[in-house]
């Protein structure tokens, strides 16, 4: 592979003296090529002596690795290896220190925005066989996992507890993955994201050494937060290798609906109204008329061909009859269609998992072609104007866009599918994206609200954040990882 490079724009006139060393500092650590072969060999080597069949460098395995499910051509890792525990995890990142090899952390591979690529290779680490639940504290309402269950295997695992964890972002993602991206989905609207459900954190640094963050306490202001700062940084400050998390007793009632309306805004603004209210809705996701026919043929659904509302009401039995009973009213006010209910929990379990499988079902309405997925979030009271201005935008575009998004917290995803081999495909799509995005941080959001920064997002952190900002996390990142080996290349090497 050639030389990867990136390039540090210049700063602002009021951008600091240090912010400018900081600038030159990364650039010096990131301008270089893949390790040298000796360096290369030598690990897998001495990996191969310690992990045996669990280190691999066998090109379906790498490839399997060196891609996520997105758009971003595969970069592939020069071995893969399955580590059992933190202290193997500590080893691998002890070795690659040494050597100046990257590691690139791998969960299941469902990230979004090149997230598993290694543009550099280097040593893919695969925390899927790190999947025991450690501790479970009922009584307390937390548990402790390693890095590699998932949210699925979490939830059956204390189902007989009364409790569930929410954080639901459509794949079964793992749990460490979910950390590492500050992963959301469906329910952040009543329940918040990772970041407002991880409390502690295990962590193996640069050098390989192991770290310990946060507590069981449900709040603490000792020191610098930790464990905030490594979720979200998506394996560029450390490998996360367990999780202390939060859990929710499980609600007495739960019920589903779909709701259909005449138009996008006239969903938008009941979507706005419940949240001012507060009305405390579980989920509350928005589908595009286009995007709801695709949902019908793929997962067998008879529902209305319109722009439409999918929702969850959470509590006791009368709360949630009250809960209902408000929103159908603001519904039927702005001309959503009568409510069709799902009361069982294996109607409810098929509602929602049509709705997760939406990227699969517009994927099968354009067989061969590929996705691409935008994500961006805005206030909520900027969703309908957004949404209005990113569909002129593609009014005459000779691509078909859809809509999909959690309308309870103003994030939401534009879909194409493209063949990637037409060169006038992808430039549209990146020039829509590119829109998109600069229009949702002039409204005051930001250019991915859960996917993440990985190498996708990469050219919008300044307009984001600003130079100062953008300086100090190049800052942090160096302090953590001098050599930047870390998942190099990514989140804030821009």
């Amino acid at each position: 592979m050639s030389s990867a490079k990136q390039t540090i724009q210049p700063a602002k006139s009021g951008q600091t003296e240090a912010a400018h060393n900081q600038a030159a500092v990364l650039q010096s650590a990131i301008s270089r090529s893949r390790p040298a072969s000796n360096s290369i060999a030598a690990v897998i080597e001495a990996l191969k002596d310690q992990f045996g069949d669990r280190c691999s460098v066998s090109e379906s395995v790498r490839l399997a690795h060196g891609k996520g499910e997105s758009w971003h051509p595969p970069e592939l890792p020069d071995c893969v290896c399955y580590p059992h525990s933190t202290a193997e995890v500590a080893s691998v990142m002890s070795l690659c220190h040494e050597h100046k090899v990257p590691v690139i952390p791998f969960g299941v591979g469902t990230s979004l925005e090149g997230h598993t690529l290694a543009p550099l290779g280097g040593v893919s680490i695969d925390l899927s066989q790190m999947n025991n639940v450690l501790q479970v504290n009922a009584e307390d309402m937390d548990c402790r996992v390693q890095a590699g269950v998932t949210r699925k295997q979490l939830n059956e695992y204390i189902r007989d507890t009364g409790l569930f964890f929410p954080i639901d972002p459509g794949a079964d993602a793992t749990i460490g993955g979910m950390a590492a991206t500050r992963a959301s989905g469906t329910n952040a609207v009543r329940y918040g994201t990772m970041k407002d459900n991880v409390m502690s954190l295990t962590f193996v640094n640069a050098k390989g050494e192991v770290v310990r963050t946060g507590t069981r306490a449900r709040k603490s202001s000792a020191g610098y937060d930790l464990t905030r700062l490594l979720v979200g940084s998506e394996g560029t400050l450390g490998v996360i290798t367990e999780v202390g998390l939060k859990l929710h007793g499980m609600p007495e009632a739960m019920m589903a609906a779909v709701v259909s309306f005449p138009d996008l805004d006239s969903a938008i603004q009941t979507v706005i109204q419940t949240v001012q209210i507060g009305i405390p809705i579980a989920r509350i996701e928005l589908v595009d008329e286009a995007y709801m026919e695709a949902i019908n043929n793929y997962s067998q659904l008879d529902k209305p061909v319109r722009d439409t509302l999918f929702l969850e009401f959470h509590g006791t039995e009368n709360y949630v009859q009250e809960q209902v009973d408000l929103f159908a009213e603001l519904a039927s006010e702005n001309g959503g269609g009568d409510l069709e209910w799902a009361r069982q929990e294996e109607d409810r379990n098929r509602l929602w998992q049509a709705r997760h499988d939406a990227y699969w079902a517009i994927l099968a309405k354009y067989p061969g072609k590929q996705g691409f997925t935008t994500d961006v979030c805005v206030p909520i009271s900027q969703l309908a104007e957004i949404i209005r201005y990113v569909r002129e935008q593609v009014e005459d575009s000779f691509l078909d866009a859809h809509i999909i998004g959690h309308a309870g917290d103003g994030n939401f995803h534009m879909i194409f599918c493209i063949d990637q081999t037409q060169q006038d495909q992808v430039d549209e799509v990146y020039r829509v994206n590119a829109l998109l995005v600069n229009r949702a941080i002039e409204m005051g959001g930001t250019c991915t609200g859960e996917h993440g920064v990985g190498t996708g997002k990469l050219k919008y952190l300044r307009k984001e954040h600003g130079d100062e900002a953008l300086a100090m996390m190049q800052a942090i990142k160096l302090a953590c990882d001098p050599e930047n080996i870390l998942n190099p290349l990514k989140t804030v090497a821009v």
